[in-house]
């Protein structure tokens, strides 16, 4: 039964151990918000693993689109949009159960609508949720990522925990990496979230969403190998420390400052690459250009 009157119709709320929807969100600690089914297992493992199997600290993720524009082949190569967006729900229900999460709520939200400013819905439904929690860790896409609707969810998130009472507003902030590797973040930009502990659980999140692995995209063996590639290459002149990385930008500032603007936020990380390119390239060839 759903009780947070959200704007689509087909909008699902899911919470796995059957406790009202009002308590889950309350126990929140941390909380996952993702343009597509799927991309809180690929980006918010840290927070996933961080509360597997505890009963003081609670995961809960927000699925913001329908999923229904998603490529596909093989098995699903005729499907229609209706019946991927069904399908793409059952799956993120599946994956809610397996990590322990403790809810799942999946707005439906068209693409379009999402990637339009001025559609009030996303970020009304959002505040609707993120109103009733007071999370610890929240986990989104990052402002540099190279998916439209990841940009669109990363500013409509940002607004929603903005909207939120300071004290409630979480204390770490991360946008996560999916369709641009955050690699190339420097400093005390870039930071690195364990993600090497249960493979299997890893795996099995993963595997569910065979819509995209049997529809045509190996998301599952992608998101392992670049876990293990961000912890191999995070330090060059120091032996592994981890088996498996997340990379993520420091987005707190932007949650718990307004004044901030989330595009020179996001530019000012570009140019200190840029900087940092500058400056080894200068230190290399023995000069300084102009």
């Amino acid at each position: 039964m759903r009780s947070l009157a959200l704007s689509q119709p087909d909008a699902d709320e899911f919470v796995p151990d059957g406790a009202p929807v009002e308590e889950a969100l309350a126990r929140t600690t941390h909380l996952g918000i993702a343009a597509h089914a799927d991309d809180l297992e690929f980006f918010a493992w840290h927070g996933i693993a961080e509360c597997f199997q505890r009963k003081d600290w609670w995961f809960t993720g927000i699925i913001v689109t329908d999923g229904a524009g998603s490529p596909r082949s093989g098995a699903y190569a005729d499907w229609t949009n209706e019946q991927m967006a069904a399908a793409r729900k059952i799956e993120q229900r599946t994956a809610a159960i397996i990590g322990g999460y403790s809810a799942v709520i999946q707005l439906s939200i068209p693409s379009d609508a999402v990637k339009n400013a001025a559609d009030p819905a996303p970020e009304n439904d959002l505040r609707r949720i993120v109103a009733g929690m007071r999370p610890m860790k929240a986990y989104l896409h990052n402002p540099a990522d190279r998916h439209d609707a990841h940009v669109a969810v990363f500013l409509r998130s940002l607004a929603a925990l903005r909207s939120m009472p300071r004290e409630n507003r979480p204390a770490a902030v991360y946008g996560c990496e999916i369709w641009r590797d955050l690699d190339w973040l420097v400093g005390d930009d870039r930071v690195t979230l364990p993600a090497g502990e249960r493979p299997n659980i890893q795996a099995a999140l993963a595997g569910v969403f065979d819509t995209q692995i049997s529809g045509g995209k190996r998301y599952d063996l992608a998101v392992q190998g670049r876990r293990l590639a961000n912890a191999t290459f995070n330090e060059s002149h120091a032996p592994d420390r981890a088996s498996g990385l997340t990379l993520a930008m420091n987005l707190t500032p932007l949650v718990h400052d307004e004044k901030l603007d989330p595009v020179s936020y996001t530019l000012g990380h570009v140019e200190r690459l840029a900087r940092d390119v500058r400056s080894r390239l200068e230190r290399m060839t023995g000069g300084t250009r102009t």
